[in-house]
């Protein structure tokens, strides 16, 4: 006898087709049978260890986060109810050119220190892995040998491989380091990894030319793996920077998938036409691109991330040292608040609109939830005052939202069709973005069911097949015989996200059920002890 029948389900089996009635049966990790219109047919119906009754209840596959932070959460919390809940049951890590691995111990360390506002300085974590190989075994392992809440695929970071070959200074790499990095590359596709992310506002990874960056896609697509770039602006000049990453694809015959492909700030206000009409000549030329993009107006990134490249130059304590100078800090405000630096994506910086998200240092609560205008005015100085006091004194730990969208952009984008969902979530910090926590159900409640931007066939597929088909995954993604039981069973009427910017950390409502290779990892709304997640690696070519 089978392990489980879900009976009476309303299947949206990820195609983008119209939903069925239909009992699905679960087998070793499995969909083994799927029964249409079951009980309307009089036919003797499949018998399990296990019946679930679905009635009233949408089945669909599990939910890919194509953009995820969760690179050492996974191994520090088996719970993650903040992925769980929401029925992401694949998170693709190594996201925008900084995780940690491949590495050696000095690039860790700067690593580690650079992106403690996404994923905590890391002392909590045993970090026993060096290669993109190890590190993901270390996912298979998860804890004590029984693996992590979720799956998780790998993209290997091309500001990590740079500091491993290059360092963190702003030059173009010689013909030896750029051989050393080609090598790193191959190497991590070869242990697994399913393509690589650039971070092109980030230290070391921007300062990598356009021809640096070919090169490196040309082995990513000898090995049949996708380029994930946060490219160069989502600001001021974000159409060009689209518009290059595109020809520098193209250039390199690699995949492209636009990572939170978004339009910012008040010069991009209404573009969003523009960048898909972009898009569309490319997809007509044969172009493969794909994007992910999240439900949200508001960015979320580190307040470090916004110093123009040259304060970044020689790595984090490089960075210290030139706020802690009076002239140097001098020439760093001008360029944030008069040129608009590059970091900031060439928009002269509007204090009144950077949030304090999460600190590194408890004792400096006091800035989270307030803009850093807010903090300035509170003690009568200058905005450029406290956000440099505040980077010296949690030494570059914290975490901001950015209030720079427009609702007009996201609702066209997310609506074209390679369109993937990706959260973003940073999941530090007192007071996170609450699309770490609410994501998939706001695309499913907010702009599916409420606002009709996408049907519901539409909104899963998106947020399922879509992601699937990028990361060539053969047996997930649909709700099909033989492929993997990975399985969402949510309320159509009621699913929404509980995350709100007040309260971040609020669970989602109307998703009762969440299967993972067949187990249940969320079961009557309540996150069991199961840790059914695994690495998952690329497919051959």
């Amino acid at each position: 006898m089978e392990d489980l029948v879900i009976r009476d389900a309303d299947v949206v089996d990820g195609s983008g087709g119209p939903s069925y009635r239909a009992d699905v049966v679960v087998d070793d990790g499995r969909i083994v049978a799927i029964v249409q219109e079951a009980a309307a047919a009089g036919c003797q119906r499949p018998r399990a260890t296990r019946e679930l009754d679905a009635e009233g209840l949408v089945l669909s596959p599990g939910f890919v986060d194509m953009h995820a932070h969760s690179d050492l959460a996974l191994l520090r919390d088996p719970d993650h109810s903040a992925k769980a809940a929401q029925g992401v049951t694949l998170e693709v890590l190594g996201q925008d050119g900084l995780s940690y691995a491949p590495v050696d111990d000095r690039t860790l360390a700067g690593v580690r220190r650079a992106i403690s506002g996404w994923n905590g300085h890391g002392d909590d974590v045993d970090f026993d892995w060096r290669s993109v190989g190890e590190y993901l075994d270390r996912l298979d392992h998860g804890f004590d040998g029984r693996g992590i809440a979720v799956n998780a695929a790998y993209l290997i970071p091309q500001g990590t491989v740079r500091a491993l070959a290059v360092g963190w200074e702003d030059r173009a790499a010689t013909p030896r380091e750029l051989e050393r990095m080609r090598r790193l590359v191959a190497e991590g596709l070869e242990q697994g990894a399913v393509g690589m992310s650039s971070g092109l506002t980030y230290t070391p990874g921007m300062y990598a030319g356009d021809a640096e960056l070919t090169e490196l896609c040309r082995v990513v697509a000898s090995y049949g793996g996708f380029y994930c770039p946060h490219h160069r602006s989502y600001g001021a000049g974000a159409l060009r920077a689209y518009g290059e990453t595109v020809e520098l694809a193209r250039r390199a015959g690699c995949p492209l998938h636009l990572a939170h492909a978004t339009l910012n700030f008040g010069v991009n206000e209404g573009r969003a036409p523009q960048l898909l009409s972009l898009l569309d000549e490319a997809l007509a030329a044969g172009a493969d691109i794909t994007l992910d993009t999240y439900p949200y107006t508001s960015g979320c990134t580190t307040l470090a991330a916004l110093l123009p490249s040259w304060a970044g130059e020689g790595g984090p304590e490089a960075v210290l040292a030139r706020l802690a100078d009076e002239g140097t800090a001098a020439r760093i405000r001008h360029d944030l608040e008069v040129v608009g630096a590059d970091g900031c994506h060439g928009v002269p910086v509007d204090w009144g609109t950077i949030e304090i998200s999460g600190v590194g240092d408890p004792g400096l609560g006091g800035y989270v939830g307030r803009t850093v205008q807010e903090s300035a005015d509170l003690r009568g100085e200058a905005p450029w005052t406290t956000a440099r006091r505040l980077l010296l004194e949690d030494r570059l730990a914290p975490a901001i939202l950015q209030h720079v969208g427009h609702e007009e952009n996201v609702r066209a984008i997310m609506r074209h069709r390679v369109h993937t969902g990706g959260s973003d979530g940073i999941l530090q910090g007192a007071k996170p973005h609450p699309r770490a926590y609410g994501t998939f159900p706001h695309y499913l409640g907010h702009y599916a069911r409420e606002s009709g931007v996408l049907s519901l066939e539409e909104c899963v597929a998106h947020l399922t097949s879509r992601p699937a088909a990028r990361l060539r995954l053969p047996d997930r993604g649909l709700v099909r015989e033989g492929y993997r039981a990975d399985l969402v069973l949510f309320d159509p009427r009621t699913v929404a996200a509980g995350s709100t910017y007040a309260a971040p950390r609020a669970l989602p409502t109307g998703i009762p059920h969440v299967l993972i290779d067949g187990r249940f990892v969320i079961e009557d709304g309540r996150r069991t002890d199961v840790l059914a997640g695994r690495a998952v690696r690329r497919s051959p070519v």
